[in-house]
């Protein structure tokens, strides 16, 4: 068995509001009146205050903006050049800051003995990993591994990796690193899919520790995982290189899709981890968006209780990609009681569409 012993989150330093974020928009779609308001409605029923990123621009004026060009018509439009020099300066260090509070009291950086990099909107040769271990000082022989384009699912995906790793090695030390610049990629074509990716999406980095269940120290036990794919759904949610940027596909039947299944693989993924449902008393359900969350709770016919920490996470971050999940896990292990015994069902969603699950235990 493994467990997760801790988990630290970091965000850039610029804070939007949402309401800063609108007015961008409003701007770089080059909207008219009615669509100003539509767009402003749609921002305003978003359940996002406020979202991070490396981009200053969000909450300026034209003339403060430093990442989109300063011009009428934003000619030129930032490339992916531009874009990806922009995460291999901002992500590798908001990466450290991540993991040093995640091992913050629990190890030193000499005890990692695996490294797990996890990202869908930035990849280079070297890449995340390798400026990692730089900054970091790490061993050079250090195993390491990196789990590319596989988007909001992608947090589990590595802790399923990590397991298999614990388990095949008591001494393991495995850092599993998150981290998503989703802002880099907004666009100025006013189509549903851009819209839907400037109302949501935020840059983070999340850290989770993982060990063997030996290991002294108290962690989460990661107790299955369960994965299911909808191919009915694979044109509805998509992630694609373009000149310009990442192209993000999320039709508005993505929602539905997941309802409609969502009750069903709750009964699959607990029978599969040996876990009776009603035994479950914690939900770690990744924030996609508001819709999403509230079509998954009409599925199981819960009230916003059983979801306040993933509608909370949404609250302050918005939909920050791989990370998410692990902010909102990061706030179930610190309500956690000493003497709790917990069981927790996290799910996540990707393109594919991919439905990853884990379960996991807190024991008294």
């Amino acid at each position: 068995m493994s467990k997760i012993i801790s988990i630290g989150t970091a965000v850039p330093q610029y804070s939007h509001k949402q309401e800063n974020i609108l007015a961008f928009m409003q701007n770089v779609f080059a909207m008219g009146p009615a669509d100003k308001r539509k767009l402003g409605f749609l921002y305003h029923q978003s359940a996002i205050d406020k979202r991070y990123s490396v981009i200053p621009d969000y909450s300026c004026p034209i003339n403060e903006w430093q990442f989109y060009p300063q011009t009428e018509n934003l000619d030129p439009f930032p490339s992916l050049e531009k874009r990806m020099k922009c995460f291999t300066e901002n992500a590798a260090p908001l990466s450290v800051d991540a993991i040093q509070k995640c091992m913050d009291g629990k190890i030193s950086k000499k005890e990692i003995t695996h490294l797990i990099t996890v990202s869908c909107t930035g990849m280079s040769a070297p890449g995340l990993d390798l400026q990692v271990m730089e900054l970091l000082e790490l061993e050079g022989n250090i195993y390491r591994t990196s789990v590319n384009f596989m988007g909001c699912y992608a947090a589990i995906h590595a802790l399923k990796m990590a397991d298999a790793i614990c388990k095949s090695d008591r001494l393991a030390k495995v850092m599993i690193v998150c981290t998503e610049l989703c802002t880099l990629h907004f666009q100025r074509e006013s189509s549903i899919n851009s819209i839907t990716s400037s109302l949501l999406f935020a840059d983070g980095s999340a850290a989770a520790l993982v060990t063997h269940d030996s290991f002294k120290q108290k962690g989460l036990r990661l107790d299955s995982f369960y994965s299911e794919v909808i191919s009915k759904g694979k044109n509805d949610m998509s992630w694609e290189l373009s000149s310009s940027g990442f192209l993000m596909t999320l039709s508005g039947y993505v929602p539905e899709l997941i309802e409609e299944d969502f009750n069903s693989l709750v009964d699959r993924a607990t029978s599969h981890a040996g876990v009776e449902r009603d035994k479950i008393n914690h939900w770690c359900i990744h924030p996609g968006g508001k819709r999403i969350l509230d079509a998954i709770q009409h599925s199981l016919g819960f009230n916003k209780n059983e979801f306040s920490n993933c509608y909370q996470t949404l609250k302050e971050y918005g939909n920050m990609s791989s990370p998410t999940i692990l902010f909102v896990l990061q706030r179930i292990m610190d309500q956690l009681r000493e003497k709790e015994e917990a069981n927790i069902f996290g799910a996540a969603f990707g393109p594919g569409l991919t439905m990853e699950t884990f379960v996991a235990s807190a024991n008294a």
